[in-house]
């Protein structure tokens, strides 16, 4: 079993890689909930949700969030109504947000919702919240303090960042598997997605950082930045808005003592000897994945790099 944290696109697109090679049952993916938030009364999971709609074959892939093909009558009704806009929900993904509302309020958690859509769209993958209690994410900047999506989607992550804070997360617990699911893996990967506010939050709930520490398992990581620009997102804003440096070096100055070893582009090769220094190995190649080809070439190397022997064939 390899386990994955994931939040936001780019594990994603890694995980899009892994299950060509891996047996679904064999990978868990522990998923950034300090995205979430309360829209028009319904709580939205967004990296919960795009996980889901992902290994249901539902996603718009063209965006990387939504259902591919959907309608937005009710955003446009509701518009209609005097309510804001800015945060482009469809009338099928309106479904999600509403079942998963529903099931809180009658005393459901994140873990048991999430075991029930997988089940409801046949994902064998096991998907976990990284706690079933509320963290929110909140972004302070030098026009204000922002709760996560409105910095990035409303506010379009323009804002100069000052910093970052994860409102419960020292009263957050693990959700129950997240700890054993790093503690039985065969094989730890980090995705590439943003270490501030995606896997941040992840690494924030009180246990994990330890217990990743611990573990004497091979623990891979692929950086979000290419040269001084993030491969997608506001991981860069986030990362210089806190102090750190704006490239592969500042993702694994994030990560010391965390992983073994870090994938970086090719193009950042100057940097490997600066990140040995921090105890942490270096493996250089294209990281970049834009087609379904690149997905599984990265994978692939991914799954070599860990020791695996997964193969589904």
């Amino acid at each position: 079993m390899i386990t994955v944290l994931s939040g936001g696109t780019g594990s994603l697109k890694l995980i899009q890689g892994l299950v060509n090679f891996i047996k679904p049952e064999e990978i868990t993916l522990i998923v950034n909930t300090a995205d979430d938030f309360e829209w028009l009364g319904l709580y939205v999971s967004p990296d919960l949700d795009t996980t889901i709609y992902l290994l249901a074959g539902l996603l718009d892939i063209d965006k990387f969030w939504g259902i591919k093909g959907d309608t937005f009558h009710f955003l446009s009704m509701i518009k209609r109504y005097g309510y804001e806009d800015w945060f482009s929900v469809g009338d099928q993904d309106l479904a999600t947000h509403l079942h998963r509302t529903i099931l809180i309020k009658k005393g459901h958690t994140l873990t048991d919702i999430a075991t029930k859509l997988c089940h409801t769209f046949n994902i064998k993958v096991k998907i976990l919240p990284m706690s079933d209690d509320k963290v929110t994410t909140f972004v302070k900047t030098d026009q204000g303090i922002f709760p996560f999506q409105e910095f990035w989607v409303k506010r379009k992550g323009k804002d100069k960042v000052l910093g970052v804070n994860l409102e419960g997360i020292r009263e957050a617990k693990p959700a129950p598997g997240v700890i054993e699911s790093i503690t039985k893996a065969e094989g730890i990967i980090i995705g590439p997605s943003n270490p501030v506010t995606s896997i941040g939050p992840i690494l924030g709930v009180p246990g994990i950082r330890k217990t990743l520490e611990s573990v004497r398992v091979k623990r891979i990581c692929i950086s979000p930045i290419v040269g001084t620009e993030p491969v997608s997102g506001p991981a860069g804003n986030l990362l210089s808005g806190i102090g750190l440096e704006v490239s592969s070096f500042g993702v694994a100055s994030i990560y010391q003592g965390l992983i073994d070893e870090i994938f970086i582009d090719n193009r950042d090769k100057a940097l490997a000897e600066r990140i040995r220094k921090l105890g942490i190995k270096v493996f250089c190649s294209d990281i970049i994945m834009k087609s379904e080809e690149d997905k599984m070439r990265l994978a692939k190397l991914v799954i070599k790099n860990l020791g695996a022997t997964y193969d589904k064939n």
